[in-house]
């Protein structure tokens, strides 16, 4: 019998602590998990700065202007992770619809060829004037909110397939289709993939997990099958040396200056792979120049930091006092390990390449900042707070009892002077 995995693990065992709090615990912040973030962004800006210097002095005469970019993207992306600090996670569920809403709206614009704007063959962008918007990014989040809400508010009823499975599945699957059309079949895979991870640790039948992910492998074939440069992607990840001069370029490239590194690398800013041979090497590859110049000490360090938030998310979800703050840190939590060990196999030639950032390195805004704000709802769940909309709520019942109570003993009064005038 599939069970609530999570459910299960979170169970209260303290009597001396009804609530589920255990202030013995120590600091409200998770201090573990804030540091592995920022010894990834201070790891990402030293690597960036090595990457993109060159290109930069080359085309933009200014060779720390992508480094500047980044730096100013950290600045804003701290500046949400410590407004979502303060933000009572809970909050979210209650705009769970309105998140939905405005998503899908900004997912629809996208597709506008007047509104959004083409890179590389797909129309993924929203330019904002002063910050190039991706929508893909927070619907990313936007489905871990929605999933967290629905799955917590459904609880034992995930067994059915009406209730538990088919609404998840319409939501996940328009949000899809939209990504879809920019095209962005990356993301589209990570929403399933978070979808299907959600609802077997919330207990929904194997039986249904695993019909539905026949056919949406078959579905996922003819959406290769049928396009012609997807089908070339594949070409080139199973034999990239056949495709070096073109298709397999930047993998064949990756893997050769991988190939080259050691145990040590070859050395901070001594890489070669920065002078053109690999393309995107700031932003989707900079897992190439992190082992080319760090070796594998380099993606060891790399590997360990992200088990660290891997640890602490989890650990954080365990310990979550609610059933939605519990889905969600373990849906933010899947969200970066998801995306970092796809990055991480694309640029090694174990996944055909798929337009995925490495958390918290790579070059860019929209991924960049949503992700500190994740970790800010990661952190504020971490602080295990009383529900202030629950005790809003039991203020407001209380009100209504002490009225009720007033208005009766009125009632009673007048009925004695009644009685005894």
């Amino acid at each position: 019998m599939n069970t609530d995995i999570l459910s299960n693990l979170t169970k209260n065992t303290n009597p001396q602590c009804p609530s589920g709090v255990d202030d013995s615990d120590g600091p409200q912040w998770d201090f573990p998990l804030l540091a592995a973030i920022f010894a990834l962004l201070g790891l990402g800006l030293v690597m960036l700065y090595s990457a993109s210097a060159v290109m930069a002095s080359q085309r933009m005469e200014d060779h720390y202007v992508l480094l500047a970019g980044q730096v100013e993207n950290i600045i804003i992306g701290v500046f949400v992770l410590l407004t979502a600090l303060q933000i009572d996670y809970r909050w979210y569920r209650r705009m769970v619809y309105p998140l939905l809403g405005l998503t899908v709206l900004l997912l629809v614009l996208v597709t506008i060829p007047e509104i959004g704007r083409m890179e590389h063959g797909a129309r993924r962008w929203l330019d904002l004037g002063f910050l190039g918007f991706q929508p893909a990014e927070l619907a990313k989040l936007t489905a871990v909110i929605f999933l967290a809400y629905s799955i917590g508010k459904k609880g034992k009823r995930m067994g059915s397939f009406t209730i538990g499975f088919i609404p998840h599945l319409l939501i996940i699957g328009a949000l899809v289709g939209l990504l879809m059309l920019q095209p962005d079949f990356g993301t589209a895979v990570m929403l399933v993939s978070l979808m299907f991870i959600l609802l077997f640790v919330s207990g929904a039948k194997l039986s249904y997990l695993f019909l539905v992910g026949i056919a949406g492998s078959v579905a996922g074939y003819f959406a290769i099958s049928g396009s012609e440069y997807r089908m070339r992607r594949i070409l080139a990840f199973l034999d990239p040396w056949s495709h070096r001069q073109d298709i397999g370029y930047q993998i064949s490239e990756s893997l050769i200056a991988i190939g080259s590194a050691g145990l040590g690398g070859q050395g901070l800013g001594e890489g070669a792979g920065k002078l053109g041979h690999v393309p995107e090497l700031w932003n989707d590859f900079i897992g190439t120049i992190i082992a080319e110049e760090l070796g594998i000490l380099g993606m060891v360090i790399v590997v360990t930091l992200f088990l660290v938030i891997l640890w602490r998310g989890y650990r954080i979800a365990f310990n979550a006092t609610d059933a939605f703050g519990m889905y969600l840190a373990f849906g933010i939590t899947s969200t970066f390990a998801l995306q970092a060990m796809a990055n991480l196999l694309v640029v090694t030639g174990m996944l055909p390449t798929k337009g995925l950032t490495l958390p918290f390195v790579s070059f860019g805004g929209t991924s960049l900042i949503v992700g500190l704000f994740s970790v800010g709802i990661l952190l504020n769940i971490s602080r295990n707070e009383p529900d202030w909309w629950a005790m809003k709520r039991e203020e407001r019942e209380a009100q209504r009892e002490q009225k009720k109570w007033a208005k009766k003993r009125r009632k009673i009064l007048h009925r004695r002077d009644d009685l005894h005038p």
